[in-house]
């Protein structure tokens, strides 16, 4: 991908279909589009996950939540794509187990009911059954379960991902299907004839410069920000997204070690709770906090916090505190509002929907990551019958994503590049690289790659999202930024001015990682 070329693609040509926001959904979208022979454009007011996308749980899951809320379609549909999702991404998406430790005696026979119709939804894109398990194999799988009063526990299975990866592997396989995509391209108006949407005004964000882009269908996927394009097109619209703030912490493996997840079937809110092996570090969370303001990069309150660590700490013999916090990271769930008003969002679906407005506008609200294909599925499908396009079916459920790899190790830390990490790997080798730090892989290779070949423009995209540097180890990360921003002042031919500007701008980023 070459941000430059796909810049002036944009000024220069028209589309079948146009796509703002450059997420999960978008990006869904737009390979959907891409693969039945479209003509589309994508464009993303800040980089492509830098929302929502890239700060989930980091899993592929049907949602055991949402059976024992009752919402069965969504966990069909959900269980289905995970399903997909392996198959299509073996490099990105692994099988993981899971362990819910029972403390009662009804605990595991209640659970293991459950899960067992969960096994049977998912069919024959079943990850593995469930089963009970004794208080010796509970120990065995997560030894750091507070023994007291435990009496065993059930064992499932569900989807474990990387959420900013996948998404970039996304925005390449839309490109090699010749969508053309662009990062730092924020939508600031709507085009109208007739009053019908015929494009957008677009502002480089890097350079200033406004141009226009033209396309028979214009397609809002900008989650928490969706309303921002329906006032666009009416600033009368009712607001159709209710945010809500999930935060996770990030700790050392000693507090997980083992490759077994743990489940938190009910936390002091309703919640469950998720203690995830998640490369060499553990991700517990998340919270549910109904927020009115939106922000791409929203902060973990103190109360959010102490929630995750109280609660991890009920399940652990070894117990986190503050202090043992690597990073701590904070989304929005772009939830579609509910009709009823309830004020609960750990109640609102997490079905999407695709609203039509008058002008021709659709907009795709709502959804979860594991959901996404279905929803750039359904989003072009309306874009069809909205721009009269030539009528062509869905290619991607069994279209292999960028980088496809089988049985991949997961050892390595470059199998997130799955069949071009050899490359890579041969030219760590070739100029024998040494890790920037002691912590974690980042080799000089990772960070030309990410700027050659991901469209990483900013320190922060190759510290966030083409890496995971951000969410392994806060402190560590911004101790190494100025040698990274050096590197990439190299590849992107700028000088000392940018570096400075670069590292001043990550470190006010990188302010709401580290836990004070």
């Amino acid at each position: 991908m070459n941000r430059a070329e796909n810049l002036a693609l944009l000024k220069e040509e028209a589309f079948d279909i146009l796509i703002i926001g450059g997420g999960a959904t978008g990006l869904g979208a737009a390979v959907d589009g891409a693969a039945r022979g479209y003509k589309v454009a994508l464009v993303e007011g800040a980089d492509f996950a830098k929302g929502t996308s890239s700060k989930s749980t980091k899993l592929v899951h049907g949602g055991v939540r949402y059976l024992q809320n009752g919402d069965i379609s969504l966990v069909i549909e959900a269980l289905r794509e995970r399903g997909l999702l392996c198959q299509n991404a073996p490099h990105l998406v692994k099988n993981l187990s899971f362990v819910i430790p029972s403390y009662d005696w009804w605990n595991s026979p209640f659970y293991g009911v459950g899960l067992k119709i969960y096994d049977l939804m998912a069919g024959k894109l079943g990850l593995g059954p469930s089963e009970m398990i004794s208080l010796e194999e509970t120990l065995k799988h997560i030894p750091n379960v507070n023994q007291e009063g435990l009496r065993g526990g059930v064992l499932y299975h569900d989807g474990q991902f990387d959420d900013a990866r996948l998404s970039i592997s996304l925005a390449q396989t839309a490109s090699k299907n010749d969508a053309v995509l662009c990062n730092y391209a924020k939508v600031v108006g709507l085009l109208k004839e007739e009053a019908e949407v015929v494009g957008a005004k677009v502002q480089d964000a890097l350079s200033n410069d406004v141009f226009e882009v033209r396309a028979k269908v214009i397609i809002n996927c900008t989650g928490v920000f969706a309303d921002d394009v329906l006032k666009m097109d009416n600033p009368e619209a009712k607001a159709t997204i209710r945010p809500s703030q999930g935060v996770h912490i990030v700790l050392d493996k000693s507090f997980l070690p083992g490759d077994k997840a743990i489940m938190v079937p009910q936390t002091t809110d309703g919640r469950v709770l998720f203690a995830v092996p998640w490369h060499d570090v553990v991700i517990v969370g998340t919270t549910d906090t109904p927020l009115e303001q939106r922000d791409l990069d929203p902060i973990a309150q103190e109360d959010e916090i102490k929630f995750i660590l109280d609660n991890a700490g009920m399940y652990m013999s070894k117990k986190p505190t503050k202090a043992d916090i690597l990073s701590v990271f904070a989304g929005l769930r772009p939830l579609a509002a509910s009709e009823s008003g309830s004020d609960s969002t750990k109640e609102v679906s997490r079905h999407h929907k695709v609203l039509v407005s008058p002008s021709g506008l659709i907009s795709v609200l709502g959804g979860k990551w594991t959901t996404y294909r279905k929803m750039g599925e359904d989003a072009i499908d309306n874009a069809l019958v909205v721009g009269a396009l030539p009528p062509r079916k869905c290619q991607t459920e069994n279209m292999p994503i960028h980088g496809y790899e089988v049985a991949p190790d997961w050892t390595d830390p470059l199998h997130v590049y799955g069949s071009f990490r050899k490359k890579i790997r041969k030219r760590i080798e070739k100029n024998k690289e040494q890790s920037l730090s002691d912590k974690f892989p980042l080799y000089p290779s990772m960070i030309r790659w990410a700027v050659k070949k991901e469209m990483a423009m900013t320190l922060e995209d190759v510290l966030a999202r083409r890496t995971r540097a951000i969410l392994f180890d806060a402190k560590e990360t911004r101790k190494i930024a100025p040698e990274v921003a050096r590197l990439m002042a190299q590849y992107l031919a700028k000088d000392a001015r940018w570096i400075t500007e670069e590292l001043a701008k990550f470190h006010a980023f990188s302010d709401a990682y580290v836990v004070k």
